[in-house]
């Protein structure tokens, strides 16, 4: 196993080593000895942009077929193990990346590294046609439950597919259509499995109240005999203009509790100084109860119940801006869009106040520091700068790029970015609900948008 050094520079005392097997297998390593806990996380490389046509979820399915047991676990005994010793577990999906994760008390961190290690070597002699069509009956009944039967359910759905020309990788999103999960066979899960499953195409950290070389002779222990796989295809480009050239927009008509309006807006890659002051913007503009956008919709002009702006971070291509606000009363869509390009053309003429640069940059460094503050968020962003940059190191070092970004970055990113023709517009307006639901259906509070959800976590979480 090969080692480099822990670079601690502007880290916060945060430190973290990296090793290889010589089977391919990253891994990373961050003791934590605050609490006796462990979080392994596990990122695989693959995500909804490796799929092809004909094939979309399947990255998502087979996320739900890790848990359907392997070689030694038969089942539901993942998570009966894990639980049964105090941890907890889960496994999401995204366009860039699949990871599973688990929180141990320390004393069982070992059985939680001989799971994940049982999976990656094993799952195919568990994975029969049963737990195929069991599972392929769970992401379906999942999608029917989170994307087309909620109010504005498919909107992250529509929004990806205007934002994203036809043929482009990141088109559809990780759930897949009904479709193509219907036309998933088993030989399409088996070798979904053998080329993207493999050790020298996954990250591994482990972060908390750990004894290093032991965790290090435990991984070698069980992953080291996992053979490698060298016959994954590279991914398709995702690269795009950077600007759309023209404003994308879709009404739909549905029955849904207020007028809506949503907005995805193209900005800069993941990982770039350019990302970092994007955020930083739609933190000014829309992020909580005062940004300005939430100021001036609901609380000066009451047109609107709720408004928010955030950031999709993608790696492989342009992230998205995010923006989704719901309309107060009887308030129409042209009333509410008027005023945030007001809103809008005034920020990217004027820019941040010091204030307002203050506070974003104290938001986003709160967020930050949550996320790197527990073992299970520091170790998966370990895996994500890994997996998706290249290099964990960063991971420790982001809230301090963050604090560098300067006022006038964030406005010259306002300027060439979050302008009319630039974005793909998303316009719900509500029908009377019809049928034996609809008296019940007066008086509905307004859900959060599932677009929203989507947008802030990237993820497709797993309902198992």
């Amino acid at each position: 196993m090969g080692h480099t050094a822990t670079a601690q520079a502007g880290s916060g005392g945060l430190t973290a080593t990296e090793h290889r097997l010589a089977n391919g297998l990253r891994v990373v390593l961050s003791e934590d000895h605050l609490t006796p806990v462990a979080a392994v996380c596990l990122w695989y490389d693959v995500g909804s942009r490796h799929e092809v046509k004909g094939r979309t979820g399947l990255a998502h399915l087979f996320e739900h077929l890790m848990f359907q047991g392997s070689s030694q676990v038969k089942g539901n005994g993942h998570f009966e193990l894990v639980q049964g010793a105090g941890g907890s577990l889960n496994g999401t999906t995204s366009f860039e990346r699949t990871n599973y994760f688990e929180t141990m008390p320390a004393h069982q961190l070992e059985l939680a590294l001989w799971l994940e290690a049982d999976r990656m070597g094993s799952l195919l002699t568990a994975l029969d046609d049963e737990s195929m069509e069991n599972q392929r009956d769970v992401v379906k009944n999942e999608r029917r439950q989170r994307y087309d039967n909620v109010p504005y359910g498919t909107a992250f759905e529509k929004l990806t597919a205007l934002a994203y020309p036809e043929g482009h990788p990141y088109h559809h999103t990780p759930i897949g259509s009904m479709a193509d999960l219907d036309a998933a066979t088993l030989e399409d899960a088996r070798a979904f499995f053998r080329t993207y499953y493999a050790p020298n195409n996954a990250v591994l950290s482990v972060v908390g109240d750990i004894d290093p070389e032991q965790t290090l002779a435990w991984i070698e222990k069980y992953f080291g005999s996992i053979p490698g796989h060298d016959g994954k295809p590279a991914p398709r480009d995702g690269s795009l203009p950077e600007i759309l050239g023209e404003q994308l927009r879709e009404v739909v008509e549905e029955e849904v509790p207020a007028r809506a309006l949503m907005a995805a807006y193209r900005l800069p890659h993941d990982g770039t100084r350019a990302c970092d002051a994007a955020d930083l913007a739609l933190t000014v503009l829309g992020g909580g109860e005062s940004s300005r956008l939430y100021n001036r919709l609901v609380r000066r002009d009451r047109t609107a119940v709720a408004a928010g702006f955030g950031l999709l971070r993608l790696a492989g291509a342009p992230s998205l801006g995010w923006l989704d606000v719901k309309t107060s009363g009887d308030v129409e869509v042209p009333v509410i869009e008027s005023a945030i390009d007001e809103e809008l053309a005034r920020f990217a003429e004027e820019g941040p106040t010091a204030e307002e640069m203050e506070r974003a940059q104290a938001q986003l460094e709160r967020e930050w520091l949550d996320r790197l503050g527990t073992v299970a968020g520091r170790a998966d962003e370990l895996c994500r700068y890994a997996v998706l940059f290249g290099d964990p190191q960063l991971a420790l070092t982001a809230v301090q790029r963050v604090l560098e970004v300067t006022a006038e970055e964030v406005q010259e990113v306002a300027k060439a970015r979050l302008r009319p023709d630039n974005r793909a517009v998303l316009v719900y307006e509500p029908i009377a609900p019809v049928g034996p639901d609809a008296e019940s259906a007066e008086g509905t509070e307004d859900p959060e948008s599932a677009a929203t959800v989507e947008a802030t976590d990237e993820n497709e979480e797993a309902a198992k």
